[in-house]
């Protein structure tokens, strides 16, 4: 009776060396090699790279192969990684030399779209989208499982020439996993992988409310025209001969309302440039006038005479009492 036996186990060390060998040979037919440098600890370092890796790691049907893949990468098994557009073809030394493609579809329209208005006025510059030192809802939107930038499982399909008869090899695992290291040097491959412009995102910078000067829409911004009905006076521009008052010859004349008219524009202007709602401003207008009637900045009156106060004269005292006294005795 025969019992079937899996191939042997190959140490690190042996392994190793066999990819050491491989890339060696393959270097001499002239053949350019992108190989992932043997590390320790986290296989990525950076947003991209990282985002990647959690990606992958996020859905269970690549839970079993994972693991090995991660060995294979930490141990320099990938002697060739190479990222194009929309796939992946790689060289990983196993048992012997195996080669690995990967496929990954392309992101739709719509999702593109879409994804593009919710970063819209969120990144700045391409260093920044680069780098991914934007807002935590930016990232958040990107890494979006299953409508994001990143593959789900039914986007990505895999072949390589080992005769493993599983789904996803320890291979394939390595080289997606090797896809997230390589993120970590050139970030842009992922858009190339993707095949979308990471320019579009960038494109809505100014489509949005940035960060940074927010305007206000029309909508919420108070027009010189209302002020007069919502606040009870009457503006500069639209003040007519009738309300202004007559002043010292030679001199012109003052409008009515022209004082409030000034402090109005001017809370106007700073709440539109600080981003005031509406309501806001309104009770802002409210403590300007009040304010201003307080000291007749805005009433246009003429200014009343000052009255003099009453002074009353103390009592005398002493002789001149006694002398007072005296004389009105003396009266008849």
């Amino acid at each position: 009776m025969s019992h079937w036996r899996g191939k042997p186990y190959v140490p690190v060390g042996v392994r190793r060396k066999a990819a050491e060998s491989a890339a060696a040979s393959v270097k001499r037919g002239n053949t350019p090699l992108c190989p992932i440098a043997p590390s320790r600890g986290a296989i990525a370092k950076t947003f991209w790279g990282k985002a990647w890796c959690d990606n992958l790691e996020r859905y269970s049907d690549f839970a079993n192969r994972l693991p090995r893949g991660r060995t294979y990468l930490r141990n320099g098994s990938v002697i060739d990684l190479a990222i194009g557009q929309g796939e992946v073809r790689a060289q990983v030394m196993g048992s012997r030399l195996y080669r690995v493609q990967v496929r990954v579809a392309a992101v739709g329209d719509k999702r593109w779209k879409a994804i593009g208005s919710a970063c819209s006025g969120s990144i700045d510059s391409v260093v920044e989208l680069l780098q991914g030192t934007f807002s935590s809802a930016v990232m958040q939107r990107l890494c979006r499982a299953g409508d994001g930038l990143f593959p789900a499982p039914k986007e990505i399909e895999f072949s390589c020439s080992c005769p493993d008869w599983a789904s996803m090899c320890k291979h394939v695992a390595a080289v997606l996993y090797g896809v997230g290291a390589r993120l970590d040097q050139r970030p842009e491959l992922l858009f190339q992988l993707r095949r979308v412009d990471g320019n579009d995102l960038l494109a809505h910078a100014d489509t949005g409310m940035v960060r940074r000067g927010k305007v206000l829409p029309k909508a919420r911004v108070l027009d010189n025209s209302a002020l007069g009905d919502v606040f009870g006076i009457e503006m500069a521009g639209d003040a007519t001969p009738t309300d202004s008052v007559q002043a010292t010859a030679g001199q012109p004349q003052r409008k009515k309302g022209a004082g409030a008219a000034k402090a109005a524009s001017k809370v106007v202007a700073e709440a539109s440039t600080s981003g005031l709602s509406a309501s806001k401003v309104a009770a802002a207008m409210t403590t300007t006038s009040s304010t201003s009637r307080r000291h007749g900045a805005d009433n246009g009156s003429v200014p009343q005479p000052i009255r003099t106060p009453h002074v009353r004269q103390a009592a005398p005292t002493g002789m001149a009492a006694k002398q007072k006294k005296r004389k009105r005795n003396s009266q008849p």
